[in-house]
């Protein structure tokens, strides 16, 4: 018995490798404690992407040890054992944390931003701490990641933290296993660490924190519009419940109608009485506003509500969001209201981020400047979500949520980057089966986005240690992306088909085997053909897709411009139907007299520019300022689901099946009709003729499952009636949820089709 007893007790020692996400999370300090609870001895390392723990003691006690690394794991992170082996133990007293490694070939992981913690929002409000109002406190836990991180592994010397020695006190801590801000990289105090200023265009500035916090607040209170440096960029902001303030932002901005974010007070017990009193929350918007990615979030304006008349024109919901970060609390907590907080850029291009670039470029915009001297790397925008279809889906991914990782049901035969459409851009890094997609870039048409997207697919191979081998770009030879990778890559270039790229990100996401049926209507993207797309269900798989059927196609009056003149997609569709459009603003004829002669008139296709068309008949919007301006309106009018005009559905010379839109044309002009109503009735026809276009492929093809792409089904009215209605008719049927629907999604999407391509070759 003693014999056995020995053998029971014995030491043994395994080497533990995790991979997932545990850098950057405090999972170091998190092991080293765990193994102090179990009088485990070894070490745990930073390795690149990796962490390996070797853990010396009884058998039964390391098993226990080695379960509770998956089970007990800090919130923050996702950690996978890669491997376990069984090694000598060491003669080894203690547990250590020991120094990082770089040359190790492993999975990086890049975390992205995070929130303010909860223990850190607790020390920034008390008077007895000493970070107590320090607006840049953080800890293994929260604080920024992505956007300061210039190097693996994740170290405080390959941040932008580097040129701010440690004080005494911080240096403590963050040699301590036992502290929670143990190797927090951005760590800090007012000691040691980054300080605010406050610059005015006429007037004296302040680097003096507590002062520059308080002038930026007597300025946001006095109706002046502040640009403030945030944790990936700027915002501007200005008091949400002055008309005036708001007025004179969209007149600086030229930003005359886009809706603005509001920024609200943390309050009640759950944070969010501030905005109760202005928003209808459903479950899944007040969980996402509260959530760890902080993103903004739309949500339902209550009537009469005390928020400036102008932050939404004509729309219905609101985009709100909380403090995500000490400095936006204290800012919050200062005003004592909600704040605009717009991303402080000039419209279209990525946020600002460099101090000298941001008081030059808003000068004409801001009054004053809330500055801070921590380098901002690269830039991360905010997120915005909506709820469609029961879930929270992105709209645009930034701050919080990105660097987004997925994975493609195929492996990249080599590595490849991505780089997605020429709107809403992203860049995905794709090895093997994982992909790696950008925050929120912006509108590739202005010298900044390029210059950033340049930096962002350096960044990207250089954080992973992933050289990319070849580009993958849209086949539209007019992006600003195809021209880059075609001239300025210096690598083989891929192209791929705009809805193509759409179809494959919702199979790749979803991953199940077996044909689909997806619909990808946008606004305008390339098709094979020549002409433009935008109206599409293409059946198959990646790599494999063909265009089942589409929408009736029309002449588009201007091309480009019809973007945003709504009044061309009306009147287009009047003349092809040999009608005339009694409103239509071409006076002097002359958008008439280029489409008789089809000079600048492409043949569309594209559902987007029908929503347009109808927004410029119901809402009598002629032009618009931002995009989807038209459709965003016409959606904010629908209150109930109104039976639908039929829609005929029949087949081309071509072999296309095309659902004619003819018979809307009379119900959207019916001046004797409310516009709710004509817009609900409008809604509903599109929908049913989605499920009449399955129904058809089902009974073709026996195809069963369906998916929905494109910024069109952005839209919630038309999204959840379709989603409604398909699984009434027993499809099965998806929408994204991982990443935008829209153009975002186009880059990931190119991964997913070139690896399917090559699988099959």
């Amino acid at each position: 018995m003693a014999e056995l007893a020995t053998r029971v007790k014995a030491v043994v020692a395994r080497r533990v490798h995790l991979k997932g996400h545990v850098q950057g999370v405090g999972f170091r300090p998190f092991v080293y404690r765990l193994a102090r609870k179990h009088g485990i001895k070894g070490h745990v390392q930073n390795q690149l992407g990796e962490v390996e723990v070797v853990a010396i003691g009884v058998d039964d006690r390391v098993a226990v040890f080695v379960r509770d690394l998956i089970d007990l794991a800090p919130p923050l992170s996702s950690p996978s054992i890669a491997s376990i082996e069984t090694v000598e133990p060491t003669d080894t007293d203690d547990f250590s944390i020991i120094e990082s490694r770089a040359d190790s070939d492993a999975e990086v992981f890049v975390p992205p931003d995070y929130f303010m913690c909860d223990d850190c929002r607790r020390e920034l409000k008390d008077p007895a701490d000493r970070r107590h109002a320090y607006p840049f406190i953080n800890c293994t836990q929260c604080g920024p990641r992505y956007t300061l991180i210039e190097a693996l592994p994740y170290d405080r010397p390959n941040t932008s933290m580097s040129g701010f020695p440690l004080c005494p006190d911080c240096e403590a801590e963050y040699r301590d296993p036992a502290d929670r801000r143990f190797h927090a990289e951005p760590v800090a105090c007012a000691r040691c660490g980054p300080h605010l200023s406050f610059e005015v265009r006429e007037g004296e500035s302040t680097d003096d924190t507590d002062a520059a916090l308080a002038r930026c607040v007597e300025a946001i209170r006095g109706g002046d519009i502040v640009a403030v440096k945030g944790i990936g960029g700027y915002h501007l902001i200005c008091d949400a419940r002055d008309d005036e303030a708001v007025s004179r932002l969209r007149q600086r901005k030229r930003r005359p109608d886009k809706p603005l974010a509001v920024m609200f007070p943390v309050r009640g017990e759950d944070g969010l009485a501030a905005v109760r009193d202005h928003v209808d929350l459903r479950e899944g918007e007040a969980s996402s506003i509260v959530g760890p990615v902080r993103p903004i979030v739309l949500a339902t304006r209550r009537p009469g509500c005390a928020l400036a008349s102008n932050i939404a024109p004509g729309l219905d919901e609101i985009g709100v969001f909380l403090p995500y970060s000490p400095l936006h609390q204290l800012l919050l907590d200062a005003v004592g209201g909600p704040v605009v907080a717009t991303s402080g850029n000039i419209s279209g291009e990525p946020v600002l981020t460099e101090n000298a670039e941001a008081a030059s470029r808003l000068d004409g915009i801001a009054d004053a400047f809330l500055q801070h001297d921590r380098p901002i790397v690269r830039p991360a925008d905010d997120p915005v979500y909506r709820h469609i279809g029961g879930r929270m889906r992105p709209l645009r991914i930034g701050r919080g949520c990105a660097p987004r990782e997925l994975v493609l049901p195929i492996a990249q035969r080599e590595p490849i980057l991505a780089v997605g459409g020429h709107m809403k851009g992203t860049v995905a890094l794709g090895w093997d089966k994982r992909v790696v997609v950008s925050p929120h870039i912006g509108e590739m048409d202005s010298p900044r986005s390029l210059d950033v997207f340049e930096q962002v697919a350096r960044d990207l191979q250089t954080l992973y240690g992933v050289e990319a081998r070849r580009v993958v770009c849209d086949a539209h030879p007019g992006y600003t992306t195809n021209r880059w990778a075609q001239r300025r890559s210096g690598l083989p270039v891929e192209t791929v088909w705009h809805h193509d790229a759409h179809a494959s990100a919702v199979a790749a996401e979803i991953d199940v085997p077996g044909s689909w049926l997806i619909f990808a209507w946008d606004g305008v993207g390339l098709g094979p053909d020549g002409t433009l797309w935008g109206g599409e269900a293409l059946y198959g798989e990646p790599g494999h897709w063909q265009r089942f059927s589409s929408l009736r196609t029309f002449r588009l009056p201007g091309g480009d411009k019809a973007g945003r003149e709504p009044w061309r997609s009306a009147a287009a569709l009047h003349w092809e139907c040999g009608l005339d459009w009694g409103a239509s603003p071409d006076r002097d004829g002359l958008a008439k007299a280029a489409w008789d002669t089809d000079l600048n008139c492409p043949v569309t296709s594209a559902a987007g520019r029908l929503f347009d068309a109808a927004a410029a008949v119901i809402c009598n919007l002629g032009n618009a300022s931002f995009e989807a301006q038209g459709p965003m309106q016409l959606e904010a009018l629908c209150r109930n689901r109104a039976h639908p005009v039929d829609l005929e559905l029949a087949e081309c010379d071509d072999g296309i099946l095309r659902v004619d839109w003819q018979p809307l044309l009379e119900t959207i002009g019916d001046s004797s009709v409310e516009p709710a109503l004509r817009a609900e009735i409008f809604h509903a026809s599109m929908a049913a003729s989605v499920v009449r276009q399955a129904a058809e492929a089902r009974e073709r093809l026996g195809v069963q499952r369906i998916g929905l792409c494109g910024g069109v089904f952005q839209n919630r009215c038309l999204a959840e009636q379709t989603l409604a209605l398909l699984e009434e008719a027993r499809f099965d049927v998806y929408l994204p949820q991982l990443l935008p629907c829209n153009d975002a999604a186009l880059s990931y999407g190119q991964a997913a089709e070139v690896a399917a391509r090559e699988a099959t070759e």
